[in-house]
């Protein structure tokens, strides 16, 4: 199957150009091979990201590559026209458009420009309930983070301040430096990267740009998480240094644990207590469900452990329109104390050859196992 050029670019299907632009500095970045030299992978990642991007940020190949998918850039000619993986254009000339720069395999990273260090992605993990995970959810989680330093505007220099090119990088943001047979680029200790040296640095940031503060944010926790359910929340991580764009905000899913209902992917699973009468002779009793109750039929002569599913009634699917079932195991209804009435017409069940006991199920039954 074809990798989703969304996917590999880091952005939703519905993102803005600016968020597709946002969303492939970040992936470029990662992969860049001056950034993993020597790793194969992260050389062929970085290929595939920058050429999914290539059509991304084009509105006619977009609007293509959603109609048609990658098959509509699968060829170099024809009636679609290339611009996919097969003949794209170099993905570091997409890479040098983007970065201002170079970039080059042997070279230093990033060309002449300086670096823009994107501030941190950030993780927490969020509790839901299982009638919440089946619904979805409005939330506002709050968290501690790096924002834009207010005083300086999230430049880092006091008002009035003049900032001069670093020497130690030429204003490049970066060094580079040999060992062995390999030039190695790394970021400028001196100026962090941003190729500027700043006269009087903000008093309230330290010339970073930026502060640590608490923060809150309105998310939505759409039906049919699940433990591990991983959701970003874009440019609600920490700010950049000096101005740079914001990390993400991932929020890891975690569902408690229901008194009554077990769950494996999109099934649910519980038992129902029946009274013996009911298995022996049928009828129709009400089980729980995660909307309220059903009504559940019961045939004449059901066996204590039989499993019933109610089609439809376990949990959404998080990607698509389609619900899970409802697995209800039928257990035998055993009353504390019975009148003296119960007891009479007990005792003639036993007597007219009602005493033959079944055989006893063995070991934990498993709702799913």
């Amino acid at each position: 199957m074809a990798e989703d050029y969304y996917d590999l670019v880091g952005a939703a299907r519905g993102a803005s150009a600016e968020e597709l632009k946002k969303s492939y500095r970040k992936m470029a970045m990662k992969y860049h091979p001056d950034r993993n030299p020597g790793d194969k992978k992260a050389e062929e990642m970085f290929k595939k990201v920058s050429q999914a991007y290539e059509v991304l940020s084009d509105p006619d190949k977009r609007k293509l590559y959603d109609q048609h998918g990658s098959a509509a850039f699968e060829q170099q000619t024809g009636p679609r026209g290339g611009g996919g993986f097969q003949g794209g254009a170099d993905p570091m000339d997409i890479f040098r458009q983007m970065f201002q720069g170079g970039g080059g395999f042997g070279g230093g990273f990033g060309g002449d420009g300086p670096e823009e260090t994107t501030g941190e992605d950030l993780s927490m993990e969020l509790e839901v309930t299982l009638e919440e995970a089946a619904t979805g959810v409005e939330r506002t989680v709050r968290y501690r983070r790096h924002a834009a330093c207010k005083t300086c505007s999230g430049s880092g220099a006091e008002k009035g301040s003049k900032t001069t090119k670093c020497g130690t990088c030429g204003g490049r943001g970066k060094v580079v430096r040999a060992q062995a047979f390999f030039q190695v680029s790394q970021t400028c200790p001196h100026c962090g990267g941003a190729g500027v040296r700043i006269e009087k640095p903000c008093k309230s940031c330290s010339g970073e740009g930026r502060v640590v503060e608490e923060h809150s944010v309105p998310v939505r926790i759409p039906p049919g998480v699940d433990n591990g359910t991983r959701l970003r929340s874009s440019g609600n991580g920490s700010a950049g240094v000096r101005g740079a764009s914001a990390g993400d905000l991932y929020l890891i899913i975690r569902v408690r644990d229901h008194e009554r209902f077990e769950r494996d992917g999109d099934d649910l699973a519980c038992s129902a207590p029946v009274a013996f009468p009911t298995l022996a002779l049928g009828g129709q009793i009400e089980v729980p469900t995660l909307k309220g109750k059903a009504s559940l039929k019961i045939p004449a002569g059901t066996a204590a452990g039989t499993v019933f599913r109610l089609k439809g009634e376990g949990m959404p699917n998080l990607r698509s329109q389609s619900r899970g079932d409802l697995h209800v195991r039928v257990d035998v209804h055993v009353p504390a104390k019975l009148t003296s009435e119960q007891r009479e017409a007990l005792e003639a069940y036993v007597k007219a050859g009602g005493d033959a006991a079944a055989p006893s199920r063995k070991g934990k039954w498993k709702f799913f196992g």
